[in-house]
């Protein structure tokens, strides 16, 4: 069998095409284990040293044609990860929708054009709520979108959920909290905070916090997203039913408690490097988000979050080989 990854250039696609190696098998259509024989990475561009047991595909994921081109017939999972984030999607209307809504849709109908229906993974995220909300959100809070990008999320499940039903993908889609803590560098997402302030911190830089100490974030840890997204996709079709979205469990915690997680884990110096910046326009982006749920559907499913910010952080330091001083 054959795996494809749009958005595979970024670091949770790259992650889970590792892990789908490191597995060797994944379940095929008839839910017995099966070899994996390739793995495609499609994206709109990669870095010069990516891993060469990897095919890799630069392409537009709203391009018919392209996407159309990098699916062939032994295709049979599909990892939809490519997306212009929260803010970069709130800044440019027209970017979000063609790559966001249009790329989503693109994808499922070259995968309605498959001679056998694969699996079809997608994630979406806590951005789908917003508005009204109770102060503890559980599965049965309807979507209320208070951004472009997450109203761009929430019409993606329910296109995955109706061409599932039509029998057309196997869809399960993951809304993702906050992913914590991301290496690299800084992206467009109102998000990106979470991570710098534990990441540049640790590697000796500053970085600017844009929202109040007292905001609450829904948070996981970015192995926790990968492991989430194999045991969404090895789960046998029937435990999905017909609900085909899952609220993702995760970890509430205070920003004012991850930068105190920081300086007791980094010291006093890696903690003073946070400096508090308002940002009017992110702090609304963020604070629309919820950060409180119940998951029960998802735990029964076998989903996990991490027990707290201090393993998140520890667990950072040990996959990026961070020495502290």
């Amino acid at each position: 069998m054959k795996v494809f990854i749009s958005g595979g250039g970024g670091f949770l696609g790259q992650r889970i095409a590792r892990a789908i190696l490191g597995a060797g098998r994944l379940a095929g259509a008839g839910g017995k284990p099966e070899a994996v024989s390739e793995v495609t990475l499609f994206d709109a561009g990669f870095a010069p040293d990516m891993d060469p047991r990897f095919r890799c595909i630069t392409g537009d994921v709203s391009s018919a044609a392209q996407v159309g081109a990098a699916l062939d017939a032994e295709t049979a999972s599909v990892f939809h990860l490519a997306a212009v984030v929260s803010s970069g999607a709130e800044a440019d209307f027209d970017l979000g929708m063609r790559v966001n809504l249009d790329g989503c849709r693109v994808l499922l109908e070259a995968c309605r054009k498959l001679a056998r229906p694969p699996r079809f993974l997608t994630a979406s995220s806590v951005a789908a709520f917003g508005g009204q909300m109770p102060e503890v959100l559980d599965d049965s809070t309807t979507p209320n979108p208070q951004s472009s990008y997450g109203a761009q999320k929430v019409i993606c499940e329910y296109l995955v959920t109706d061409y599932t039903r039509k029998g057309f993908v196997d869809g399960r889609t993951l809304r993702v909290p906050t992913v914590v803590v991301r290496p690299g560098k800084p992206n467009l997402a109102a998000s990106s905070f979470a991570s710098g302030i534990i990441r540049e911190p640790l590697n000796g830089l500053s970085s600017a916090c844009p929202v109040d100490p007292a905001t609450d974030l829904w948070i996981l840890s970015p192995g926790k997203v990968v492991e989430n997204f194999l045991r969404a996709h090895e789960l046998p079709s029937g435990e999905w039913g017909i609900t085909r979205v899952v609220n993702l469990p995760g970890t509430t915690v205070s920003v004012r408690d991850m930068v105190a997680a920081l300086g007791r884990i980094g010291g006093a110096a890696a903690e003073a490097r946070v400096k508090w910046q308002p940002d009017a326009r992110i702090g609304a982006i963020v604070n629309s988000w919820p950060a409180r749920f119940r998951t029960e559907r998802a735990l029964k499913m076998g989903f996990q979050a991490d027990s707290g910010i201090e393993a998140i952080i520890r667990d950072y330091i040990r996959d990026e080989g961070i020495v502290l001083s």
